[in-house]
This record gives structure tokens, C-alpha cells and sequence, in this order.
């Protein structure tokens, strides 16, 4: 019997945040992120990340997340870490900058430059973010998957 072929997972699309409100959301992540939307509803907001979104959708029931949460990549980790700290926003304890909006999503902030995840550099000119490099150690991790940027 051969095995049916399966599909390559090669990335994510969007993510989809249950919050209360669009309106109070989108204020709330305008504090600490530059964005624009892709388009928004009553119901739905979509924050544009370049070839990928972010979707707010009105109704979180929930209790706030411990572990489950959304890895947010930004080119400035420091500059949302200020921006939550005058926000009175507590970082969660651990070694990352985690933090609960205000419907207990739980978000980690990650600096685009020290991870794996690539942005094409056509899609980096596109967000007005071309001059946006990678560290060494990030460059030698994908580098040992045959994915360092050339």
C-alpha cells in the first residue's frame, strides 16, 4: 500500500486575535505598532504584514491565554518594549517580551533580525523596510538549513 502524498506546511497565511472591540483593539495596537489596514468591519480588522495579515475578530469569550500565543515579528523590540512600559503594560515573567492585551491574548514581541524567518527582499522593499538585516546567529541557523539570504 503506498502512502498518500501529504502537503508541505510552508507558512501562515494570517492569524486570527478573538478581542472585544475592533475600534478599542486597533487603538491599542496603534500604540506600539505602525501599521496599515488591509480592511476592517464591525466585526474584523485585518493588519497588513506585508505578504501576510493579522485578523482582529470581535467576541473573545476565553479566559486569557498561558502558553498559547502569537509570536509577533517586529523590526524594533526595544521600541515596543518602551512603548508598552508607558502604556503601564506588565511584561509577563520569562525571558521573552510577552505580554496579555487587554482580552488576554498573549503576545510575544520577537526582533525580526534574530530569528529564522525571512521576509523576501522584495516584500521587505514593499513594507519600506529593504535595509532590514538578520544577526550572524540567525544568518548561521538558516544557514545550516540551506536558507541563508544570499
Amino acid at each position: 500500500m503506498t502512502a498518500a502524498k501529504k502537503a508541505r506546511a510552508v507558512g501562515f497565511n494570517h492569524v486570527a486575535l478573538e478581542v472585544g472591540d475592533i475600534e478599542e483593539a486597533l487603538a491599542f495596537y496603534r500604540r506600539f505598532l505602525d501599521f496599515e489596514l488591509r480592511s476592517k468591519s464591525e466585526t474584523m480588522a485585518f493588519i497588513d504584514l506585508g505578504d501576510q495579515f493579522l485578523a482582529l475578530s470581535k467576541g473573545r469569550r476565553q479566559a486569557p491565554d498561558d502558553d498559547r500565543h502569537l509570536g509577533l515579528v517586529v523590526d524594533d523590540k526595544e521600541a515596543v518594549r518602551r512603548a508598552l512600559e508607558d502604556m503601564g503594560v506588565e511584561p509577563l515573567p520569562g525571558p521573552f517580551l510577552d505580554f496579555l492585551d487587554p482580552w488576554g491574548n498573549r503576545v510575544e514581541i520577537v526582533g525580526y533580525q534574530n530569528i529564522q524567518f525571512t521576509k523576501a527582499p522584495h516584500v521587505l522593499r514593499g513594507m519600506g523596510l529593504a535595509g532590514l538585516g538578520k544577526s550572524a546567529a540567525a544568518i548561521e541557523e538558516l544557514a545550516e538549513k540551506g536558507m541563508a539570504p544570499d
